[in-house]
């Protein structure tokens, strides 16, 4: 068949692995794709391609993801490769745009029930039904959160307990106490006439499932399915996915095992992990091709996934640097977190005053609670941030303040007037000018809130605006107030957020799908991350996950760090296990001492030795001798071990030295696990030198390679000085 050179033109550019994805015929597509390796490009391309080649009608496509800020981008590149009407949306917009269209056909004329914005309000009433005592606004999300898992894995009350169990979900509550809280909730749900977010999605699924003349007519209109970020798909999302397909399989997915990171919500990668085992005539093409970041930021998030076990290991992808060199990781080490925080806010100034902007930094943690310390370090160094995630920016009271006054000024603004000037004359209605922003973290905020209004004005006024003007002639006419007020409330309703220009400070779970020039990673320390709840294997990998999703984020510049304690003087703590081992400098700005003491390391004090089995840096003396942590699985050779334990009790005997002066227990255990079968492999044990070689090193090797204690010789039991 012979491809429009529109579609040919689609193609231009592409790499071999993204030119793969976009050309793979008609049906089942997996695209794995690593962290910046252009997997929107790919798919986008991808529909563009099928629809301008008149292999597929653009409005039968449904192209589903989760953030309205993804489905926005991929209406945006669609758009610009000449591709209208295709619906992209996340899933709970297009479940609820079909519960809406067939709601009078469903509810037999009955109102629409009103759609939740939150649980919390229900569930406090709920808990207090149940009999729990007076629960805070905390508790009440925690019981939310609960639920909402619950309904995703399409568990019900009566089944919850069970499913808690199998899941080895930590719970806020006896697990019995919650599944009262879960039914009452949805009893109290049904008598006020709501439903929320799961419901939405079940209600869309019952619509197919139950009512044919439903499905039919929802299959004809969607005939090709896009679905990114695969690996977060929820049960309930996949049964809805699998209603809309109808045993049909023109179905491209796209993800990435090793950044799942939502489990804990209900998402699992097992759907992408499983898709070619399920599919057995899927086309599976790995994206590898790393776009976004430096070969050194590259290299670092290979080596932290690449010790990853389990399940989503099975899709490992190594990821290959495409950008010119830059700057290795700065790893960094600090007394405690208030050292750790002011040294990051006097960098982040620092690099601002070198000309990168405030907005494409970032500094990323584990928990949202760590978030206050660098706040007040930043504001401290009058550097300029906003906290990801705190308080949609359309829903901001000064900004729904400044659009009321955009919409107020367009009647007196005179006609010809620029539309910049017309915005920054408007605001100056809520009190805002051009002015350096004012002192104190929530004033500078606002103030940063209004400026972004301003430069979104200024790009708007700088992009093409076409009026068509017939037989496919546009001509570009000047952009008005009124047009920006309608722009500003098209974004507000698509929460298609302006970047605010200030140091992003925000969570390695918010930051997923954003990227910076620069980022701080902090706060790495054990029990931090991975965090201490994380209990089981399986979680203990998706914290080893986030900071690879961290890692990932930073285009050309990356500081990792960790305070030795929290506060001053305090318990002191270990580095992440998931760091692997750097290459670090002796001294200067990159030694791994407090940058604010200046002390050089010492070299025998500071060698990194990593787990041989979760990769995790080892500091503790034992830890570091058996080679991996103390809470790592043990491989140890039993017999092996006693058959070590008998030779040096006997040339203990022969010396008349305790048995520890031979070899601790310690060093017997790690004999047992690593098994070395040469003098290398010996010597790399800790505690194991020449002189210890020279004396026991020939009886050790023998008995590792089977020998008994009565087979040794004589002269291999005992040894010719204590």
């Amino acid at each position: 068949m012979a491809v429009d050179s529109s579609a040919e033109r689609v193609l231009a550019g592409l790499d071999p692995e993204q030119r793969a994805a976009v050309t793979a015929v008609a049906g089942p597509v997996c695209i794995l794709a690593g962290a910046g390796t252009g997997k929107t490009r790919a798919i986008t391309h991808r529909i563009a391609y099928r629809a301008l080649s008149g292999e597929i009608a653009a409005r039968h496509v449904l192209a589903v993801t989760f953030t309205a800020r993804a489905a926005a981008e991929m209406r945006a590149r669609l758009t610009a490769l000449g591709v209208g009407g295709v619906q992209a949306r996340t899933f709970h917009a297009a479940a609820l745009r079909q519960v809406r269209y067939f709601a009078p056909r469903l509810l037999e004329g009955r109102p629409m029930p009103e759609l939740l914005d939150s649980k919390v309000r229900l569930v406090t009433l709920a808990a207090a039904r149940s009999g729990m005592p007076r629960t805070d606004r905390a508790a009440a999300r925690d019981l939310a959160g609960e639920i909402e898992w619950a309904k995703s894995s399409l568990v019900e009350p009566a089944e919850y307990v069970v499913a808690a169990a199998k899941a080895l979900r930590e719970t806020p509550y006896d697990p019995a106490r919650v599944a009262e809280v879960f039914a009452a909730y949805e009893q109290i749900k049904r008598a006020n006439g709501v439903i929320d977010f799961e419901d939405m999605l079940r209600a869309a699924v019952w619509g197919i499932e139950e009512h044919p003349d439903v499905a039919d007519q929802v299959r004809a209109q969607y005939r090709h399915f896009v679905v990114d970020e695969y690996q977060d798909v929820n049960p309930l999302q996949q049964r809805l996915l699998d209603a809309w397909l109808g045993g049909r399989d023109d179905l491209t997915v796209v993800g990435d095992a090793s950044q799942t990171i939502y489990s804990f919500t209900g998402a699992t990668s097992g759907y992408l992990v499983d898709f070619p085992r399920r599919r057995r005539d899927a086309v599976v093409v790995r994206l590898v091709r790393d776009y976004r970041s430096t070969p050194q930021v590259v290299g670092l998030a290979n080596a932290v996934i690449r010790q990853a076990r389990g399940t989503e290991a099975q899709l490992r992808l190594e990821l290959v640097g495409q950008r010119p060199p830059g700057a290795e990781p700065d790893l960094r080490i600090f007394p405690d977190e208030p050292a750790e925080a002011a040294a990051v806010a006097s960098r982040c100034r620092q690099l601002i005053a070198a000309g990168t902007p405030a907005r494409e930094i970032a500094v990323l943690f584990r928990t949202n609670a760590q978030s206050e310390a660098y706040e007040k370090a930043l504001t401290e160094a009058e550097v300029p941030y906003l906290v990801q995630g705190a308080e949609r920016f359309f829903e901001r009271t000064e900004v729904r303040q400044a659009m009321l006054a955009l919409r107020s000024a367009v009647r007196s603004t005179p006609a010809g007037t620029p539309l910049v000037e017309s915005v920054v004359d408007a605001l100056s209605a809520v009190g805002w000018t051009r002015d350096q922003p004012p002192p104190g973290g929530a004033a500078r905020e606002r103030w940063e809130a209004l400026a972004a209004l301003v430069q979104l004005a200024e790009e708007y006024a700088n992009s093409p605006n076409l009026l068509p003007i017939g037989e496919g002639a546009v001509v570009e006419r000047a952009v008005s107030l009124a047009d920006f007020g309608e722009e500003l409330q098209r974004r507000a309703a698509q929460q298609h957020v302006p970047t605010v220009d200030g140091v992003t400070l925000a969570s390695l779970h918010s930051a997923k799908g954003l990227e910076w020039d620069a980022v701080f990673l902090v706060g790495l320390a054990d029990g931090t991350l991975p965090t201490t709840y994380a209990k089981t294997t399986e979680q203990v990998e998706e914290e080893r996950r986030l900071l690879y999703v961290g890692v990932t984020r930073a285009r050309e510049w990356l500081w990792l760090s960790y305070a030795s304690a929290r506060s001053p003087g305090g318990r002191p703590r270990r580095p992440s296990r998931f760091l692997p081992q750097l290459e670090r400098s002796g001294g200067g700005e990159r030694a791994t001492v407090t940058a604010t003491e200046g002390r050089k390391p010492d070299p025998r004090r500071n060698r990194v030795v990593s787990c041989r089995i979760c990769g995790a840096t080892l500091l503790a003396g034992v830890d570091r001798k058996l080679g991996r942590c103390a809470d790592c699985p043990s491989d140890r050779d039993d017999e092996l071990y006693e058959r070590l334990r008998d030779w040096r009790a006997r040339v203990a005997s022969v010396q008349k030295v305790p048995a520890y002066v031979v070899f601790t227990d310690a060093t017997l255990t790690a004999l047992a696990e690593r098994r070395p079968t040469a003098r290398d492999g010996l010597l790399a044990i800790a505690g194991i030198g020449p002189r210890k070689f020279g004396l026991y090193g020939e009886a050790v090797l023998a008995l590792v390679d089977g020998a008994t204690v009565d087979e040794l010789a004589p002269e291999k039991t005992s040894a010719n000085e204590p």
